[in-house]
């Protein structure tokens, strides 16, 4: 869910994929779940993670704010896969009082990342397009309906990235609930080399978060699905600014 220049009209454009849907048992196949003792080894290193988040400089215009806020309860929040760490931080400083969900693979892949995010305090619900992707829609509509919110990364789990894929139009039609894109740009951070250069901020780092909501009233939610999948890439990467694969500070 990379290119290392500041985002423009040459990113890729997301092709069709189909929507979520159950997919065959695969032989009685399973859920991956982490192993007790690497869950309490995870402990430390979330509050380790924690402490750094806690240290990160993240400005939002008050504007952006009371715009999330005005949003309500039962909110899609979009994020790019290689800023998918921040989720928990935008939660626990602007809504630490509303249940965050996040959308995870049900894979053996995805199994530590539900387990840390769980421990962050972002609720894992285990599924993709590809594997139990209609009991994850179902958990996912029954969240939304009891008022929380759902993180959503439209490229994960596995690219490509910046790749918009349908689910999370597919599901703000079905339940007309508000989709807050949530774009991220480091001063100074460093990528993985990982299929989407995945964003590690450095401590004590400024990171300017924008926040667009698409609202039930929203012009773009009249256009038909796919349009409308592609116009919420359009906006979400006109708040993405990439930067290389080193500790870089963003160019003034």
């Amino acid at each position: 869910m990379a290119t290392d220049s500041p985002a423009n009209s040459d990113s890729p454009t997301p092709r069709s994929s189909p929507p979520l849907s159950p997919a065959p048992s695969g032989g009685g196949r399973q859920v991956a779940n982490t192993a007790w003792w690497l869950y309490v080894a995870l402990v430390p290193c979330v509050w380790l993670v924690r402490l750094w988040l806690a240290t990160l400089r993240i400005r939002v215009a008050p504007g952006k704010i009371a715009a999330w806020e005005a949003a309500g309860n039962g909110r899609i929040v979009v994020f790019w896969h290689n800023r998918l760490l921040v989720a928990a931080e935008l939660r626990r400083r602007f809504s630490p009082d509303i249940p965050m969900n996040g959308l995870v693979s049900a894979s053996k892949d995805g199994a530590w990342l539900a387990s840390f995010f769980n421990l962050l305090g972002v609720r894992a619900i285990r599924g993709s397009s590809s594997w139990r992707g209609g009991e994850a829609m179902l958990k996912i509509i029954r969240c939304l309906e009891k008022g929380e919110d759902v993180a959503v990364t439209p490229d994960g789990p596995r690219g490509p990235c910046y790749h918009w894929k349908g689910s999370v139009s597919q599901i703000a039609s079905m339940k007309k609930c508000p989709v807050v894109l949530v774009g991220t740009r480091y001063h100074c951070a460093r990528r993985l080399g990982s299929w989407d250069g995945f964003y590690l901020p450095a401590p004590f780092s400024r990171i300017d978060m924008d926040i667009d909501i698409v609202s039930q009233d929203d012009p773009d939610r009249r256009l038909p699905e796919e349009e409308f999948s592609e116009r919420l890439r359009q906006r979400l990467m006109a708040h993405t600014n990439d930067l290389g694969f080193a500790w870089k500070r963003k160019p003034r």
